[in-house]
């Protein structure tokens, strides 16, 4: 089930363009090398948006101080644009029931665009094993 609503997301569900987006904001970080940590952010978040079904976000154990700087100011650049465009897609997408699923992956990717340093992406089976 997590295949089929991977590949409906991908086509549907705006899977491809959010990716697309967040591939070009992770080539722009990588421009300026100061905000390299920020692309290799973007580069996961392309992935997760990709494929969200099945995944989790989940808290790295070893994040430490630099991570939450890192986040303020990921925050404040670009992370509640981000969130803000999750939330008013998912909302959009619920207005249906077909939709649904779609805009509750969209609800799921809103943490990870708010503050996506110091985390990591993984499989369902994995963070019920942690």
């Amino acid at each position: 089930m997590r295949f089929i609503l991977n590949v409906l997301w991908f086509i549907f569900g705006s899977g491809f363009v959010l990716a697309l987006g967040y591939g070009l904001a992770a080539l722009l970080c990588f421009i300026f090398v100061v905000t390299i940590p920020f692309g290799v952010a973007s580069l996961r978040l392309a992935s997760y948006s990709l494929w969200p079904f099945g995944r989790t976000l989940v808290t790295r154990p070893t994040a430490g101080v630099g991570s939450g700087v890192a986040n303020v100011l990921w925050v404040v650049i670009a992370g509640w644009w981000l969130a803000l465009g999750h939330v008013v897609a998912g909302i959009a997408q619920c207005v249906t029931i077909i939709g649904i699923p779609f805009g509750i992956a969209n609800f799921k990717l809103v943490p990870a665009a708010f503050w996506p340093l110091g985390r990591e992406i993984v499989d369902l089976d994995e963070a019920g094993h942690a």
